[in-house]
């Protein structure tokens, strides 16, 4: 019997322009296209070219119009500042039409750039909006990124006017942001005319005359400005995100595709409608925050919120099911790192009895592949559908989910469910030929992509051929590895270059932290493959414990090695792990394999610009030291 999930997936591959345009049809456009997909120029698709569409009006001005001006759009909530604000989508608006006004005064225009430096503050989602109303095309760089990493981002998208906050809150901690900003365009060969720094209580910034303005002085001066039309295919921002050379890649997002796409997501994916409250607990430096706190909600008409905090230590770990319960939220997403931190703090989730959460419906994951038993922790503990799902900075939204809106599937652990209506998902083998069911491959799509996904790199489309589009003609490289079961459930295993050879044997190290991740005593996990002489690659294991586990870690060790021999075999060769306090992760939670890999291996390695915290590094070594792996560094 077919579905709703099955008749679209059918219908988006089978006539993408009739699927797509009618999505289409459901949002704001001052000139209708001419064509829904322009395929004249292969790899380098546009969709609805001949548009002409504004993402400030369909996030705004739009629901307005449509009665919803008194509604709220946007929730901040700041446990480390101790505030919530509401803003209605008419209090939204009028503060964006206000900035936008006032980077018209300093001279921003339709296609120049605008470089976003900020926290999680209002301001970060308005100063967005507000280039966004002016057709300009934002770069958000996540706050307190180191300045050498800034300055390489300056310099590659140019901009005219770079917006920041005087600090930002790290838990307890006031980082100062102007230093860092200075310092960035002291080494950047691209300099921006005007500078505009939102003031915080915390810490008041050092303004350089003549170039710095005061976010305050600024809007007080200025006039709302109106949104400005532009064309479906113009760039709405850039997001900067790490490359194999060193030099980070400007993904591109086009206006109109992007629209339709987020907006269709936000119905059939997330299941949520106007009026519902929905919370991305990112940060607008990450995908995630671009997609799903700012631009997909508010296409919607829902109400997003914005949070300042972490999951545990802001004040504890039930802050998640404070803000739930307080704000009424029905859909959230997150990654799962966020929820084995609170696993790990309140393994029995008691804090979770103190709240009202009978609004929630349902749990999204993604930034990394969820472990099974996180998964069924959250399951157990919220008594909802937790939903995996898999997607990448490049794409915008999610390759592979489990669609809400259209069919509840069955949830199998380790899966993100299908692939997502749009995405012709395969997998195939080194020379491109598509592998059986259950076999382990490359995870590819076939081109045309979806609306909404990356169309080129910032004035780079022979780095995007390169980077995306040679290893497997005419399809989209994801860079992962993984495979798709005889029900059409994907597994996405690791990245490409995760898969280990064991003495020829390919294996996941993803399928051996699944069954880390099982021991009652673990609370998180990395699997990883170092250099043997004998065997090639061998892999290795790192483990946090729950707070509180008083076991010996020997002991813990012995098991979790007996666990890896009896379900994936000896063949895995799993003979080491090691405890750890924490792993090296980026901001967003996802775990620096490629670094830690470096230490096993002796390598050279660079700090991540993205690490959250640099020191756990030095401990890093000292751990695979122990183990006769590292050797000590001087």
């Amino acid at each position: 019997m077919s579905n709703k999930y099955d008749e679209a997936y059918k219908r988006s591959i089978a006539d993408p322009n009739g699927f797509w345009g009618e999505a289409a049809a459901d949002c704001h456009w001052y000139e209708k296209w001419d064509r829904v997909l322009d395929d004249s120029n292969p790899p380098f698709y546009r969709w609805f070219k001949g548009g002409v569409i504004n993402s400030c009006y369909n996030a705004l001005d739009h629901h307005i119009e449509n009665g919803l001006g008194d509604q709220n759009a946007l929730i901040y909530d700041s446990p480390v500042t101790d505030t919530i604000k509401s803003y209605t989508y008419s209090e939204l608006r009028d503060e964006t039409a206000l900035f936008a006004g006032a980077l018209a005064d300093q001279g921003v225009r339709k296609g120049d750039r605008v470089l976003i430096y900020m926290p999680m503050i209002p301001q970060a989602a308005i100063a967005m909006l507000a280039c966004a109303r002016l057709g300009a095309v934002h770069s958000v760089v996540f706050g307190g990124f180191a300045a050498n990493e800034l300055a390489t981002r300056i310099n590659d998208a140019k901009p005219k006017v770079i917006v920041s906050a005087s600090c930002g809150i790290e838990v307890a901690k006031v980082i100062a942001y102007k230093p860092l900003l200075d310092e960035a365009i002291d080494l950047a060969a691209s300099k921006p005319d005007k500078c505009v720094i939102f003031q915080r209580p915390m810490k008041t910034a050092t303004m350089i005359a003549g170039r710095d303005i005061d976010w305050g002085d600024a809007t007080a001066a200025a006039q709302p400005a109106d949104c400005v039309p532009v064309a479906a295919t113009d760039p709405l921002y850039i997001l900067y995100t790490s490359g194999t050379t060193g030099q980070p890649k400007g993904v591109v997002r086009d206006n109109g595709g992007h629209v339709v796409a987020l907006k269709w997501t936000m119905k059939n994916i997330y299941n949520v409608d106007r009026g519902d409250v929905y919370w991305a607990a990112s940060d607008v430096g990450w995908v995630v925050g671009h997609s799903y706190i700012v631009y997909g909600p508010l296409f919607r008409g829902c109400t997003t919120v914005l949070f300042e905090g972490k999951p545990v230590g802001t004040p504890d770990a039930g802050v998640f099911w404070r803000v739930i319960s307080q704000h009424k939220v029905k859909c959230m997403f997150t990654a799962p790192t966020a929820f084995r931190a609170i696993k790990r703090e309140d393994p029995d989730a008691r804090l979770m009895a103190d709240y009202d959460l009978s609004n929630f419906k349902t749990l999204f994951l993604a930034g990394e592949r969820t472990d099974p038993d996180t998964l069924q922790w959250a399951e157990k503990s919220l008594k909802v559908p937790v939903i995996d799902h898999w997607w990448q900075t490049e794409t915008g939204w999610a390759i592979a989910a489990n669609c809400m809106g259209l069919h509840h599937f069955e949830v199998k652990p380790g899966s993100p469910t299908k692939a997502a209506p749009g995405w012709n998902l395969q997998v195939v083998d080194e020379s491109s030929n598509p592998v059986p069911a259950g076999q382990i491959g490359a995870l590819v799509v076939k081109l045309p992509l979806p609306p909404g996904t990356l169309p080129t790199l910032w004035n780079n489309d022979d780095r995007f051929i390169e980077s995306y589009m040679s290893e497997f003609p005419g399809f989209y490289k994801t860079a992962d590895a993984g495979f798709i079961d005889e029900n059409g459930y994907v597994f996405v295993m690791s990245r490409t270059d995760d898969i280990i050879n064991v003495a020829g044997h390919r294996l996941s190290t993803g399928a051996m932290e699944e069954v880390l991740a099982d021991h009652p005593d673990v609370a998180e996990c990395a699997v990883l493959g170092v250099e043997d002489s004998l065997k090639g690659q061998v892999p290795v294991g790192f483990l946090v414990l729950n707070a509180g586990t008083s076991r010996e870690q020997s002991e813990i060790i012995g098991e979790v090695i007996q666990m890896v021999r009896g379900r994936i075999g000896p063949v895995a060769s799993f003979k080491k792990a090691t405890v750890v306090k924490r792993l090296p992760k980026t901001r967003s939670g996802k775990i620096l394999r490629g670094t830690i890999q470096k230490i096993a291996d002796n390598q050279d390695y660079k700090v991540p610009a993205t690490i959250d915290d640099p020191t756990i590094l030095g401990e890093m070594e000292q751990a695979l030291t122990g183990i006769g792996l590292a050797k000590a560094r001087k």
